[in-house]
């Protein structure tokens, strides 16, 4: 018998496994044991129970708690017995089959083979490898007089092998409860795994390429290569995946030694095809989570650049949008009048290189885009493609087209480390065509706001007459700023060389229609008093034409004055002869500190045939002003509160006996503090003062 006996087997993760280790190790222990105390047919000695115990207990662990095949090594020598079992390290289903027993507390009590081992061995310790295999070892010291030889023919050779279908279970057999909860990377990691454990190779690499341009990635890897990562020749296997996407890739093997290649390929075609059903199923997913990912994105942008109509804003917030997601940075051009681009919008990733990136893409810096860039925008300013360029960095430019013509161009910097994928330019040309549309919308938008203010400034007098002793002002603060045309207006025209008419009204709407019926009004009204005709005369006319147009939704309320200056004992005083067609009474200031309501009621014009109208006359003495308005004033809501005529007439008193300017901006502001932007209507006012 030879003085030191040693064996190395490999099992599967298999609790039968655990039994035909208990028997190997009794039989290889039973048979160099003490022929004095067992012999042939005899009893075996005490330390063999231990030891199988004690290798039981390992080999349990290695199944239950790391679920790896594991490998058992023997060592009976003269004076001492060491049993090492060695596992493949915990692993994606390790850790998954590990979360129960924390949960419901099996951790608080698994583990007692190693106190088992401490009691019971010699000496013992454990070993982590740099693969991740993780080996306990036990050494127990015979307990039993000198041994006799026995004769070596007597000494089984046991040795474990896996059956084809043994392997093939373990290979592909993942129970579809741990499955459902394995990520996919996991579960790739896992089956790698098991293919090193059954082929016995150094390592198995995963790699996969997504066709997105980034090359092949490793998704998984089981064992370690060499510290300088060379591979021997001829120990190397590369095994295609059979995938069915765009996604494309390969299992690479690393051998021992010595291995059968033939094997080896044969096993790992037969785990490729669900290793590439699992990298395909993460592959899907992600595409999904992007794409899901891609639509918010651009619903959002959708919805940011919708929000604003102002061509600046709009124009600025481009940037934004695409950097740091689809480019390092971003710049938007726009045509000026002569069809010269111009730099709208630029933002970068880095703010300390704006100005740079500003000097080369900004036409009127110095020293301007490169020529190459010139060509380049100048083709994509033609075409709708994209076109590509290098400097400054590199980049893609895109036109921004709307109903087949350019409105500007989009310049889009390449992102960190890597150039632009297919699915990048599809991105870029899609916030393209969005921020094209918005563009000419807020464009569009701000020519019919200009339009718009025009006729709006068209229907207010250019200025108010300048009159020695007599002081007129006015304001007009349109509810909106935007497109709508109010019906608001006030005028002031010389009527005589000691006559002036001032008129107050409001057209109800807003918009073109009535802005017309509002130049209507104020030049049949010009026109008829500048005739001669009396006042309730030229209204009543007024009110012809009105009602000839046949549309009663356009009604108006007037407040005309016919200011006239005269003498009154001995002073000078202006006569004001009054007319209301529906319109609220002025007020008049007395220099005395008191506001009064004067004129009496008519109906309004456009409505009826005939109509009610009633001229008064007043005095205006020096230092009293008269302060015509319109109903945005007296009807401005807070809740359900209006500011009404006592706020009026209160406010106009505290500005007794300062300028008609003055006044004017005392009663707005009054209404501004009742009420602080939140007033829906127009509000026109006009002061008339006479002074001391």
């Amino acid at each position: 018998m030879p003085d030191r006996l040693e064996r190395r087997m490999r099992f599967p993760p298999d609790i039968r496994s655990i039994r035909l280790v208990r028997r190997i190790i009794h039989d290889v222990l039973a048979d160099t044991a003490d022929v004095g105390s067992a012999g042939v047919g005899g009893d075996v000695p005490d330390f063999v129970d231990d030891v199988v115990l004690l290798a039981s207990e390992l080999c349990e662990n290695a199944v239950l708690h790391a679920g790896t095949a594991f490998d058992l090594a023997v060592v009976a020598g003269d004076d001492e017995v060491t049993v090492a079992v060695t596992d493949r390290g915990a692993g994606a289903l390790e850790l998954q089959l590990a979360e129960p027993r924390q949960r419901y507390g099996r951790a608080a009590t698994h583990g007692r083979g190693l106190t088992l081992i401490a009691r019971l061995a010699t000496s013992w310790g454990t070993r982590h490898h740099a693969d991740g295999q993780h080996t306990v070892w036990f050494t127990v010291a015979r307990r039993s007089a000198p041994r006799v030889a026995v004769p070596e023919t007597l000494v089984p050779a046991h040795e474990r092998t896996w059956s084809a279908a043994e392997e093939a279970r373990w290979l592909l057999h993942v129970p579809s409860s741990l499955a459902r909860r394995l990520d996919p990377a996991d579960l790739v990691r896992e089956l790698a795994a098991r293919l090193r454990d059954v082929v016995d190779a150094t390592a198995v690499v995963v790699e996969v390429d997504r066709g997105d341009g980034s090359g092949a990635r490793e998704l998984a890897r089981a064992g370690a290569l060499t510290l300088e990562g060379a591979v021997p020749p001829g120990r190397s296997l590369d095994v295609p995946l059979p995938t069915t996407t765009g996604l494309h890739g390969t299992i690479r093997l690393v051998l021992r030694e010595g291995a059968d290649a033939v094997r080896a390929r044969e096993l790992t075609e037969l785990i490729a095809g669900r290793i590439a059903i699992t990298a395909e199923s993460q592959f899907l997913q992600e595409v999904d989570q992007r794409r899901r990912a891609w639509t918010t994105y651009l619903v959002e942008a959708s919805e940011l650049l919708g929000q604003s109509l102002d061509l600046d804003m709009t124009v600025a917030l481009v940037p934004q949008l695409v950097v740091p997601r689809l480019g390092t940075w971003c710049a938007v051009l726009l045509p000026e009048a002569s069809r010269r681009l111009r730099l709208a919008a630029i933002a970068h990733a880095d703010e300390d290189r704006l100005p740079e990136l500003r000097a080369v893409l900004d036409p009127d810096a110095v020293p301007g885009p490169p020529p190459q860039l010139r060509d380049r925008l100048a083709a994509a300013h033609r075409g709708a493609a994209p076109s590509w360029f290098s400097e400054p960095e590199d980049g893609v430019a895109v036109a921004l087209r709307t109903s087949g013509t350019s409105t500007g161009m989009l310049l889009v910097g390449r992102p960190a480390g890597r150039s632009h994928s297919p699915e990048d330019l599809l991105l870029i040309d899609d916030i393209a065509r969005r921020a094209a549309l918005a563009v000419h919308n807020a464009r569009t938008v701000g020519e019919h706001v200009q339009v718009s203010q025009t006729l709006q400034a068209a229907l207010l007098p250019r200025a108010l007459p300048q009159v020695p002793q007599i002081d007129f002002a006015a304001e007009y603060l349109p509810a909106s700023t935007g497109a709508d045309v109010s019906g608001d207006f006030y005028d002031v025209v010389t009527v005589g060389p000691q006559q002036w008419l001032v008129t107050i009204g409001d057209v109800c709407g807003k918009g073109a229609r009535a802005a017309a019926r509002t130049g209507l009004v104020r030049d049949v009204l010009r026109a008829l008093v500048r005739e001669g005709r009396p006042l309730v005369r030229a209204i009543e006319m007024l009110n012809d034409v009105m009602v000839e147009a046949g549309d009663p939704q356009q009604f108006c309320t007037l407040a005309v004055v016919m200011l006239s200056r005269a003498e009154h004992e001995g002073w000078s005083a202006v006569t004001i002869d009054l007319v209301l067609a529906g319109h609220a009474q002025p007020v008049v200031i007395r220099d005395d500190g008191t506001a009064e309501l004067i004129g009496r009621f008519g109906t309004a014009l456009g409505l009826f045939e005939a109509v009610d109208l009633h001229c008064t006359r007043h005095l205006l003495a020096a230092g009293e002003t008269l302060l015509l308005y319109t109903d945005g004033v007296t009807e401005c809501r807070r809740g359900t509160e209006q500011f009404e005529e006592k706020r009026l007439l209160e406010a106009a008193a505290a500005a007794s006996g300062t300028s008609a300017a003055r006044l004017v901006a005392t009663v707005r502001e009054a209404v501004q503090r009742f009420a602080p932007g939140s007033c829906s209507d127009d509000i026109a006012l006009l002061a008339v003062r006479v002074e001391p």
